[in-house]
């Protein structure tokens, strides 16, 4: 129900009071096809398929949700009546390349990463409304979601701890007050804080802009003293520094930088004549 009350204000946005074009033309069955017009990883079947079922359009498949393509391929095939297909042209485009754009930048930092096991995490870095949406682009990609927003995971950034006094008898009140399954992370700039962290029960260190020998220390410190934490690296990660950054023991590294930084690739659709 979600995806289909976001398309139809995406729809809404565009067609306004109808599409002009659709007053003066016939309607008539047509076949159009999305073709690549540059390389990239694909994303946005789930939401155009969710089209589909509501404007009665047959769609045909050549690609999935995280499929590498190639200038040429023509990745789907939409048959219907003419009048709905070009209405609907630009969104359904707009949802392919804003997600496969996601998508293809995603795959590229994982691949940067391979045979490291180390995990690669997006933010909520996201555009307002579009969280959703721009994190199910990062799973095409082969990235995992961090939290999607702030009740899933308490994260207690540098503004929040500078609100608390004593972060033991915080994280007493935490556990008592916060659901059972829910993890704890704390972002820490030093190995100072991480072992404060650390020992006031963390569940999760996020080495926050620390230099590559500073990540090593604390996951040394993890492993000799508190091997159940997980250590997130974040801060300035790029396709040219995530791949060091993944040599230090870390469980995870996140960049907003998969989502905010993702250029469109190039879509197009034609019709089939």
């Amino acid at each position: 129900m979600l995806k289909e009350q976001f398309l139809k204000s995406m729809v809404a946005e565009d067609v306004g009071r109808g599409d002009l074009f659709s007053r003066i033309s016939d309607s008539k069955h047509i076949k159009a096809f999305i073709i690549a017009k540059s390389d990239g990883v694909f994303a946005g079947r789930e939401y155009i398929e969710v089209f589909a079922k509501m404007y009665d359009l047959e769609l045909d498949w050549r690609v999935e949700d995280g499929s590498r393509f190639v200038v040429g391929d023509k990745l789907l095939f939409v048959s219907g009546e003419s009048k709905i297909i070009l209405s609907l042209e630009r969104s359904i485009l707009d949802i392919a390349l804003h997600a496969s754009s996601i998508a293809t930048l995603t795959a590229q930092y994982v691949y940067a990463i391979r045979g490291t096991g180390v995990k690669l995490l997006d933010t909520r870095k996201t555009r307002p409304l579009l969280r959703e949406f721009e994190k199910y682009a990062v799973r095409c990609g082969g990235g995992l979601n961090h939290r999607m927003g702030l009740d899933d995971c308490l994260m207690l950034k540098d503004t929040h701890l500078k609100t608390i006094d004593n972060l033991e008898s915080f994280m007493v009140e935490v556990r008592e007050k916060i659901p059972f399954t829910s993890k704890v992370e704390i972002e820490c700039e030093t190995l100072a804080m991480a072992q404060s962290a650390m020992s006031a029960g963390a569940d999760i260190i996020m080495c926050d802009n620390m230099s590559l020998e500073q990540t090593r220390e604390v996951v040394a410190l993890r492993d000799s003293d508190y091997p159940h934490i997980l250590i997130e690296a974040s801060g300035n990660v790029t396709l040219e520094t995530i791949s060091e950054i993944a040599t230090t023991g870390v469980d995870a590294i996140s960049s907003g930088s998969i989502i905010h930084q993702a250029n469109w690739i190039d879509l197009s659709m034609r019709v089939d004549t």
